[in-house]
């Protein structure tokens, strides 16, 4: 579908500021990365793979209406249910952009006025990387036991990066190389949390995109829509109330996937391969 000039009407301006640094944390680990971007049933989702940790990262936001050339708007003849739909990948970069700027402009406002909705104007779409067309399934989603509380993960996640810096500072100046820093970080980050099959690179790549944070108090809010293709319908809330659900994992057609209340981690459950960079 072609996006550009597509405009996303944002139900809160929080949530697209949650976003905006969602997207800035993602262009920290690659300067070209792109997002995909899938809509329906009045909710955002945007679907990013930050290389360093080898995982989907999927982010939403809640829309009130999706204006512009191809989208669907909310009681136009023969539109599906929901504010319009929307499906394609531009860059994060520009996304990023797009947000700020609408951001900028209403800063002469009052908090009144700031705290509703945010009109962001839809990048062009470019042409999607490999990962991009392969997301998780939809739904048949079932939660998998044994996941610890978000305090020992965390503190899993500080275990393995102090781990990490331990060994890379034992290294001797002649082997302190990319190839073995490498080989050290594939085999702390593909060991499992507890007895989950989870990797701890998809708990550190949650952690180091903000996920794991605490919960801030707020209104209940919406949870991922179908259309959240791979989201697997209610991929995280987009803003979690306070009785939020800490944490999550679920599993479904060969993928394991993380949900915390900011967004979540998917990763394939075959064909792993480790984190190969230093840990942030």
């Amino acid at each position: 579908m072609t996006a550009a000039g597509q405009e996303l009407h944002f139900a809160d301006a929080g949530e697209a500021a949650d976003l905006a640094a969602f997207l800035a944390r993602l262009i920290h680990y690659d300067r070209a990365a792109a997002v995909r971007l899938q809509a329906g049933g009045g909710v955002l989702a945007v679907f990013g793979r930050p290389p360093s940790f080898e995982v989907l990262a999927i982010r939403t936001a809640r829309l009130e209406a999706i204006i512009g050339t191809d989208a669907t708007p909310a009681g136009a003849a023969g539109a599906a249910s929901g504010p319009g739909t929307l499906d394609t990948t531009v860059s994060a970069g520009e996304l990023e952009d797009a947000l700020v700027t609408a951001r900028a402009g209403r800063t002469a406002d009052g908090p009144e006025v700031r705290d509703r909705g945010l009109v962001v104007t839809v990048p062009q779409a470019v042409t999607g990387p490999p990962w991009a067309g392969v997301l998780p399934p939809r739904g048949g989603w079932r939660r998998v036991s044994g996941l610890p509380g978000v305090d020992e993960v965390r503190g899993a996640v500080a275990a393995a990066v102090a781990e990490f810096r331990a060994r890379d500072a034992a290294l001797p100046e002649e082997r302190r190389t990319r190839a073995e820093r490498d080989r050290i970080g594939h085999g702390i980050w593909s060991r499992t949390l507890g007895d989950t099959g989870l990797p701890l690179r998809a708990v550190h790549a949650a952690q180091s995109l903000g996920f794991l944070r605490p919960v801030r108090a707020a209104a209940p809010a919406a949870s991922a829509p179908g259309a959240g293709a791979g989201a697997g319908g209610g991929v995280a809330t987009a803003v979690p109330g306070p009785t939020a659900e800490p944490l999550a994992l679920l599993a479904a057609g060969g993928w394991l996937r993380l949900r915390t209340p900011y967004g979540s981690i998917a990763v394939r459950t075959s064909g792993l391969s480790g984190l190969s960079v230093t840990p942030a």
